[in-house]
């Protein structure tokens, strides 16, 4: 069974900080709070450059910080990476083929 997580846990981490939503985004180079928000509230995806600076602030990986959007992203990913892996088998088998599979083989099951 599949654990589904929050898609971030943005405020868990603001709080334990003790820092309130004016001060995180301050250090995340914003102006008020509003934007720290609506992330807060999954409203709004941040982009990569404030998601390291969330990774930077609290020390922890993005794809924790941001575990259910990770997760999904892992999933379409892994299903793209199979259906690849399918049409590559497929093809005439070469050295570069073989080099590709391997790189899938972590997304195709055991």
């Amino acid at each position: 069974m599949v654990h589904c997580k929050l898609p971030n846990y943005l405020r868990r981490y603001r709080k334990r900080a003790r820092l309130s939503q004016e001060e995180l985004a301050f250090l995340l180079g914003g102006g008020s709070g509003a934007k720290v928000s609506r992330y807060e509230r999954f409203k709004r995806i941040p982009g990569l450059e404030t998601a390291l600076a969330y990774e930077a602030i609290f020390g922890v990986p993005v794809r924790e910080l941001f575990a259910g959007i990770f997760q999904k992203v892992e999933g379409n990913t892994a299903r793209r990476a199979r259906l690849l892996a399918r049409r590559l088998s497929a093809q005439q088998s070469d050295a570069l083929t073989a080099q590709k599979l391997k790189l899938l083989e972590r997304f195709l099951p055991s």
